[in-house]
């Protein structure tokens, strides 16, 4: 790991962006054991006081805040603030569509929960892409290909369950089961 990531350091600021208390409590006690000084927002609203008296050089950002919120307009929000932060996205709705988002809008690594203290910060230090990611032979399935699609449709409808049901032709209970049944725990 990075001399740099793994020294305590006063400059190691990191934001969390996260709607769930408990787990938000829980990575700032294990971050502040590494040595980050840990601030906390659970809304897109809370970020332009904290960025107006702060400036974290590290972000962990939840996909799926609560209510429509979404965390690629944080992502977004984040890096226009300060395109050097690191910023990392974590999501329990994990798609290539949101993935790919949240790198094109500033984010540098994209993480499926459940993700722990040690794959956040190990995501922090790989910052270059590297080509010797081992590629598969699988096709994908007509099941990952549905949930491409929703999550896709999610995006395109800043994650708007009913706007989403109703352009994918589908009942609205009928895609949060869909959601509830993909989500990863």
């Amino acid at each position: 790991m990075n001399d740099e990531l793994s020294t305590p350091s006063a400059d190691r600021l990191l934001l969390v962006v996260e709607d769930d208390a408990a787990f938000a409590r829980t990575l700032t006690r294990s971050f502040e054991r590494r040595g980050y000084r840990v601030l906390h927002a659970s809304a897109l609203e809370q970020l332009p006081d904290l960025l107006a008296s702060h400036d974290p050089g590290y972000a962990v950002v939840d996909l799926k805040l609560n209510g429509d919120a979404n965390g690629l307009a944080c992502v977004q929000t984040l890096h226009a603030h300060d395109p050097g932060m690191l910023i990392v996205v974590l999501t329990g709705f994990a798609s290539i569509t949101t993935a790919v988002e949240a790198i094109k809008l500033g984010a540098i690594q994209y993480l499926a929960k459940p993700s722990n203290t040690d794959d956040i910060e190990a995501a922090f230090s790989q910052v270059e892409g590297t080509a010797e990611v081992e590629l598969t032979g699988r096709t994908t399935s007509i099941k990952n290909l549905e949930w491409e699609h929703i999550h896709a449709m999610l995006v395109e409808t800043d994650f708007n369950i009913s706007e989403a049901a109703r352009r994918l032709g589908m009942h609205r209970r009928t895609l949060a089961r869909k959601l509830d049944k993909q989500r990863v725990k």
